[in-house]
């Protein structure tokens, strides 16, 4: 099965380069070749390459930046990837694409599950959801994996951030009243292969079985805060790490207070996920 990656140098799409070599033939390409804001460009490489399977972790992620740049966010994060799935419509292709805790609201503090109303607080949760429902309107067999406080060592990410501030303050100060799971981007990947080998051996019906939104999200949950202070820790570093509340650090985009969603859909279906502290311990060795 040949596979078209976007976003090939990103913090998931450089995970998924390795994760994916064992599920078929990998065709990755990046922002220099396939720019999700040119429609004509995305267009023309899925007709060149003919996948038969799209894998899209390309996205419009500067969630406060996306306040003031709306519609090039909703031309990344939704028209882009309806495009994609109506294009994979006509080469029978399959796609697999990723969103984001931020459809929802967070108002209430009970882990998500995938049917609960969305209602996002923001330009790029809005955008996201745009593009998840532009992916299930094409009528493609799909997996759209919701997940959430994605980090890596690479790219820009939380993580890298804390690390930095860490290494050059004495004392940092971090929201503690945003509930979420930090998830590591290469649990992402090989969660993303272990489904996807699945499917290959799991006979001709197995889309039509299992096509949908799943939430894919490390096990647990904590703080920004909380997460900070296990950053600080297992980097052995002596920064003082103090709690803040969200309006004390205000941002352009509003962001909700619980975003924890439930993964039993996944786990229960494909496979295991991991804590979110055994997780970044192993990001971090």
């Amino acid at each position: 099965m040949k596979i078209l990656l976007t976003g090939s140098t990103g913090q998931v799409g450089y995970e998924l380069a390795r994760s994916l070599q064992g599920v078929g033939e990998v065709v990755a390409v990046d922002r220099n070749v396939m720019d999700l804001s040119d429609l004509d460009q995305v267009r023309d490489v899925i007709r060149q390459v003919r996948p038969g399977l799209i894998v899209n972790p390309a996205a419009y992620t500067a969630v406060d930046k996306a306040e003031s740049e709306p519609e090039l966010a909703h031309r990344v994060n939704a028209e882009a990837p309806g495009l994609m799935a109506r294009e994979a419509r006509l080469l029978g292709a399959a796609m697999v694409h990723y969103s984001t805790d931020y459809v929802f609201d967070g108002a209430d503090p009970a882990a998500r599950v995938e049917d609960d109303p969305t209602g996002p607080l923001n330009v790029y949760g809005a955008s996201k959801l745009a593009g998840e429902q532009a992916i299930a309107e094409a009528g493609i067999p799909h997996l759209i994996f919701r997940t959430s406080w994605v980090y890596g060592m690479r790219g820009k990410n939380f993580l890298l951030t804390m690390l930095r501030l860490a290494r050059e303050r004495d004392e940092l100060r971090v929201v503690a009243d945003q509930h979420g799971a930090p998830t590591w981007s290469r649990t992402i990947a090989d969660t993303t292969a272990q489904v996807l080998a699945q499917a290959r051996a799991g006979g001709d019906d197995w889309w039509a079985r299992n096509s949908g939104v799943y939430h894919l999200s490390a096990q647990g949950r904590t703080t920004w805060f909380e997460f900070t202070q296990a950053i600080v820790e297992a980097a052995g570093l002596e920064c003082r790490v103090l709690p803040i509340a969200s309006a004390d650090y205000p941002t352009p985009a509003r962001r909700p207070q619980y975003s924890v969603m439930s993964s039993e859909r996944l786990t229960t279906r494909f496979c295991h996920l991991p804590q979110w502290k055994e997780a970044l311990r192993l990001c971090m060795e």
